[in-house]
């Protein structure tokens, strides 16, 4: 725990030597002679992921989940289950990703000039978090910064933005290079393995991490015919499988457990029970699903009304404020499942699709009841008898192909609960599950596709986000992100 302590201003002193080149600040520094040029990657590795997971619980709680009803607020000056959001909400993810998105860079940097015994796993980890945390700004906003970007220290204070499908292009690139450094399947060294608090150094882990997350990405731009996206899932999944590891259990899903005490503290751990749960409550329609099927996720996730779980009503008109419910349980704030990146349930259901779908053989059914188990066994209670046999959880074989997509995004949309953006993600990408539409929605009752870009970006880069602008058709939170345009 110490050296964690003494990492962490390690970190601090390279995040603001390095920030990103997204924005218009920039100091020259005097360089220490007797110093490094960088952190090294094992002292990047924990803070810097941290940091990005309490941001995204952050506005999940904030944004996502009020968007994706699974809470709505009592505040009439959120909007956000109104389906409106404000040009500021746009600058704290943005900054913050860019931020760590350094960091993670720089892990790549310095494992390849130090050449340490597990440089190369350094590597790949570091390829395997700029994807994710790349992907996640790129599905949030649409183009951006990409190639350019977090080039402060080369003085490029001004990155151009770059087409999503190119970036996509590159982020395959830099799991396949992941995956092949991976290949030599060389741990962290003994006295490092306790600076990976994701999966204790083990290479093999990171390795399934990185080809799992690879699913995800692929089938996020398989509706695009030139991304190649469906002959790539069909290579890891069935042709190609030894070459590309995914996770096999919930023990290998990529969840940093998070909680009350540092050092991997939780954002929420030091909220008052005011700041997290009050003023809002969980909504009908994610409550009365769990009712249906009497999920026994409820008992982790929800407070009770007299003896039972009761949602409220989402996209209510102005005035019309209803009464709180079930509210969110205060364990949550120091959950450690609340930090997951990718869980093997989502695996499953991204199989499910596919193979729903026939980009890869196999019976949707046996991906979607697998998937069914272990979402719910995940949070340590036991799948309760006859589960996936009751009216609304069993596979309906004789279902249409969109009551199949809506089986499995509903189950799906509860295996991300409290990650990021992805259930925001989903929803863009299937339009499922089927949310109800509340009286009081906005913006012509359209789920917003986007975040606009930040208000001090627009100020600080203007040539480069005015082209942006241009090219996406305009700036506005219904513009769709290019894997979301019809092919």
């Amino acid at each position: 725990m110490k050296n964690i302590r003494n990492f962490i201003w390690i970190v601090t002193l390279a995040i603001t030597i390095f920030s990103p080149s997204c924005t218009k600040d920039f100091a020259e520094i005097n360089k220490n002679p007797n110093g490094t040029a960088a952190a090294t990657p094992e002292a990047l590795l924990a803070p810097a992921l941290l940091a990005v997971v309490n941001s995204d619980l952050t506005r999940a709680l904030r944004i996502s989940n009020e968007l994706m009803q699974v809470h709505v607020t009592t505040s009439e000056s959120r909007d956000f289950h109104r389906y409106e959001i404000k040009p500021s909400e746009s600058d704290y993810m943005w900054r913050n990703w860019y931020l760590q998105l350094t960091n993670f860079r720089d892990m790549y940097t310095s494992a390849n000039i130090t050449k340490q015994p597990a440089y190369k796993t350094f590597m790949a980890i570091g390829l395997i978090l700029d994807t994710w945390v790349s992907s996640m700004i790129t599905d949030m906003y649409g183009d951006v910064p990409y190639f350019q970007s977090n080039m402060g220290k080369e003085a490029l204070v001004q990155p151009r933005f770059d087409k999503q499908k190119d970036i996509y292009q590159d982020l395959f690139r830099k799991l396949e290079e992941a995956n092949t450094l991976l290949t030599e399947n060389t741990d962290f060294p003994e006295d490092q393995k306790s600076l990976d608090p994701l999966y204790g150094g083990l290479a093999v882990n990171w390795r399934k991490f990185g080809n799992s997350l690879y699913l995800r990405l692929l089938l996020r731009v398989s509706g695009k015919a030139e991304s190649g996206a469906i002959a790539k899932i069909n290579e890891i999944i069935n042709t190609n499988s030894a070459k590309y590891p995914v996770f096999t259990s919930n023990a290998e899903s990529a969840i940093l457990p998070i909680g009350g005490t540092t050092p991997l503290i939780s954002e929420f751990a030091n909220y008052r029970d005011l700041d997290f749960s009050g003023g809002k409550g969980y909504t009908e329609f994610f409550i009365n699903n769990l009712n249906a099927w009497q999920d026994p996720r409820l008992t982790k996730w929800a407070t009770t009304v007299g003896g039972g779980y009761i949602g409220m009503s989402s996209g209510y008109a102005t005035g019309q404020v209803p009464e709180i419910m079930s509210t969110l349980l205060s364990a949550l704030k120091s959950e450690r499942r609340l930090g997951n990146i990718l869980n093997y349930a989502e695996l499953q259901f991204i199989l499910a699709e596919a193979a729903l779908k026939e980009y890869i053989s196999g019976s949707p059914k046996s991906f979607y009841d697998k998937g069914v188990e272990s979402a719910i066994t995940m949070w340590d209670v036991a799948m309760p008898t006859g589960h996936l046999d009751k009216e609304d959880v069993k596979w309906n074989d004789a279902g249409s192909f969109d009551e199949k997509m809506d089986q499995i995004l509903l189950q799906k949309y509860y295996t991300l609960f409290f990650t990021d953006f992805q259930s925001w993600s989903e929803f863009r990408r299937t339009r499922h599950p089927v949310l109800p539409i509340g009286p009081g929605v906005q913006n012509n009752g359209q789920m917003p596709s986007r975040f606009r870009y930040p208000i001090n970006t627009q100020a600080t880069n203007p040539v480069n986000y005015q082209e942006a602008v241009n090219a996406i058709g305009g700036d506005d939170i219904n513009i769709k992100v290019w894997w979301n345009t019809p092919d």
